[in-house]
């Protein structure tokens, strides 16, 4: 992680290496679809759901 300062020598932003970064958005997605109840409950029926796919195997035919 870099810091990235102003002229004066303040902090203004962060370079972060990009996993880290897709780690954070993840999480950040996460809380923001738990904080509604009908997404939360959405989300429990689908892992529960024996008709699922697997992220693995969706990451693989998106090439992601």
């Amino acid at each position: 992680m870099q810091i990235v300062s102003d002229s004066n020598g303040k902090a203004t932003g962060v370079i972060v290496p990009i996993e880290l970064w897709r780690e954070i958005s993840a999480e950040r997605e996460t809380a923001y679809l738990l904080k509604s109840e009908g997404m939360m409950s959405r989300l429990r029926t689908a892992i529960q759901s024996p008709d699922g796919i697997r992220l693995k195997e969706v990451k693989a035919k998106l090439g992601i």
